[in-house]
């Protein structure tokens, strides 16, 4: 079912428009980051211009004995890190962000790509204010605490009919 179109009398709706067909790969226009207090209710938290690497490397577990003549490691767990999100300034998504940064409490935050994927993790955040130049944007940078995640969920499959 390619390009099916859903009319009425006054409205033409193209539902082919909101697949997003990832076997190609994606770009990240429509990426967005969002806050919840309670990982329920998510409202979209700042003007994103970036998204960071997500996820930790796996830290190195020393298991050589005296008998060995090599050294051996074994995976050991993943580690979290600060991640940092380059953010336009506007005035509104600024003063939200800046009434409870530094607060220390733990939020919940999801990002969602494109298709549908999402990376969720926890953690309490703060901002930095970034340098001016002339003919320049301003902008701030976002830095999370990961206390647990990110945690990726798949963006569900699309079905491709010829």
């Amino acid at each position: 079912m390619k390009n099916v179109k859903l009319y009425s009398d006054t409205l033409a709706l193209d539902l082919q428009r909101f697949a997003i067909d990832n076997t190609e790969g994606l770009v990240g226009t429509g990426t967005k980051l969002e806050r919840s207090s309670d990982g329920t209710t998510w409202e979209e938290f700042a003007d994103i211009k970036t998204v960071p690497e997500l996820g930790g490397d796996t830290e190195k577990v020393d298991v050589t004995t005296l008998a060995d003549d090599r050294r051996k490691q074994v995976e050991g767990i993943q580690n979290a890190s600060n991640v940092q999100f380059q953010v336009v300034y506007k005035g509104p998504s600024f003063a939200k962000a800046l009434a409870e940064a530094g607060d220390r409490k733990q939020y919940q935050w999801k990002v969602t790509y494109p298709d549908g994927m999402t990376a969720t993790m926890r953690g309490s955040y703060n901002i930095k204010f970034a340098s001016v130049a002339v003919n320049g944007p301003l902008g701030y940078t976002i830095t999370i605490t990961v206390s647990d995640g990110p945690h990726f969920k798949a963006a569900t499959a699309t079905v491709s009919s010829d």
